[in-house]
Order: C-alpha cells, then structure tokens, then sequence
C-alpha cells in the first residue's frame, strides 16, 4: 500500500466496498438456516412452533366464522358434498399450519437454486474487484503540498460516499434476511386463515409476499452480474490532466456505477411486488 495519505483514504474506501459486495455474493447463496451459525435460525424455530398452537386455536375460529357466513341456514351442513368441501378446507388449512415451515423451506430452496442458476449462466464466481488505477497512484504520489490540498477534499467527499453506499447496500441484503425470519417466524398466524372462505385472501397474500421476499434475492444477484459487467471495464483515465481534475473524474464515474447498484438493489422490492402484483 502507498504512504501517501490520498492514495490509501480510496483504496480503504474501495476496500470496504469490495468487502461489502463479496459479502453480498456469499449472503445471496446462503440459507437462513446457515445464516451466523444458525443461531437466529433456532430463535425463529423455537417462536414458530409456540405460534402454532395459537394457529390451530385461530383455524378453528376462522373454520366457524367462515361455515357461518357462507352457510345460509343449518340444513346446508346436511348436504353431503357441502359438508364434504368444509372438511377437506379444514384437514388442507391443519396441514398448511403443520407442516408451514417444511413448505417455506421447499419455496425457499427452489429460489436457491434459481440463483444458483443464474450464477453458473452468467459465468461469475464472485463480485469484481474496484481497484485504483496505478496511473491516479502515480499522479497523486507526485503532487506537491499545494497540489494535494484540493485532492484531500476530493478523496475525503469521494470516500464518504463509497462507505455509505456500501453500508447501504449491505443493510438492504441483511434486511431480506431479517424479512425471511419474520415470514417464517409468524406464519402460522396467517396460515390458519385458510380455514375459513371468507378470510383466505389473507393467507394467499401472505404467501404471495413471503414468494416476493425469497424471489429479491434473484433480483439482487442479477443486479450484482449487471454491476461487475459494468466494473469488468474501469473508467478511462486521462494521464495528461491535472491530478485533482484525474482523481474527480474517476471517483465520479465509480460512484455512478455504485449508485446504479444501489439502487437496483433498493428497488429490488419494488420490482418483486410488481412481478406478483403486489
């Protein structure tokens, strides 16, 4: 590494966002039962098997509240294929409620495989390495005291930028987690609402939302492919500028195709909700 305070102030902030972005590829691959040892994983298992016995009282409260409203009088319940049709909606929402977590797990692995998927198609093994030019090195390491003094702003502004961005980044893809775990953590509470007719809707928009938090991490990854593309060709620099105008340019251009990232990556939910008309 440089000496020169400059230089190593963009490689520490190129740094943090190369750090970032790895972490991003190895979270996009990761189950929520791998997830730091699978100690979160065995709080949410342990809170998904006490609400369970909360969904099956609310299955039978939902189950009555539903044969009352779509029962208009008590001589319906005589008929065979009427009372046939509100037991088998019972035993499907008792199942539902039983095995959720097996079901979620299932949904959850097929995504995990989509990105696998993705990943092998496209060719990459990992995120592409930010590094700083040997030219902008060279530039900078043989500026005078005068010289140097815009080029401290410019890299102090610049590597400002690139840590929050790589911070927020990573907290969207830590809150896709943090989502997974609440999904399955509660989902024997919305679960039971397929018992009764009038309250399934409930359950399937449940469903439908926990089928979006899995399917953003796909779109996250694609974004990711997108952005190394873009990085596998680092911005052009022009070695008879100045210094200060060379180390702009760059830094601009970088955090350009960062914000591109980022923001593809924060829309990720947008995109989902509007792939399951949400």
């Amino acid at each position: 590494m440089s000496d020169n305070w400059i230089v190593q102030n963009l490689e520490r902030a190129l740094e943090i966002w190369n750090e970032k972005l790895s972490e991003i590829w190895q979270l996009l691959t990761q189950s929520p039962q791998e997830f730091k040892d699978g100690t979160i994983w065995a709080v949410i298992t342990e809170i998904h098997g006490t609400l369970q016995a909360i969904g099956y009282a609310l299955l039978v409260l939902f189950f009555v509240v539903g044969v009352m409203r779509t029962c208009g009088s008590f001589a319906e319940l005589k008929r065979p294929e009427h009372a046939l049709k509100l037991f088998v909606r019972f035993v499907l929402a008792k199942s539902v409620i039983t095995h959720g977590m097996e079901l979620m797990l299932s949904f959850l692995s097929i995504i995990q495989g989509i990105i696998g998927r993705i990943m092998n198609a496209a060719g990459f093994g990992g995120a592409t390495t930010t590094v700083l030019p040997e030219e902008i090195i060279t530039a900078v390491e043989n500026c005078g005291f005068f010289e140097s003094v815009p080029l401290w702003a410019i890299t102090l502004i610049g590597g400002l930028f690139i840590w929050a961005l790589s911070f927020v980044m990573i907290l969207s893809v830590y809150g896709r987690f943090f989502k997974l775990y609440m999904y399955t953590a509660i989902a024997p509470v919305p679960l039971a609402t397929f018992a009764g007719e009038p309250t399934q809707n409930v359950g399937k928009s449940f469903l439908r939302s926990y089928a979006g938090v899995c399917l953003e991490g796909a779109i996250i990854l694609l974004a990711c492919i997108i952005f190394s593309v873009f990085a596998a060709n680092p911005p052009e620099v022009d070695v008879n500028a100045q210094a200060a105008s060379m180390v702009w340019n760059y830094i601009g251009e970088v955090v350009f195709n960062m914000l591109i990232l980022v923001g593809a990556v924060k829309m990720a939910d947008r995109i989902v909700k509007e792939m399951m008309g949400l």
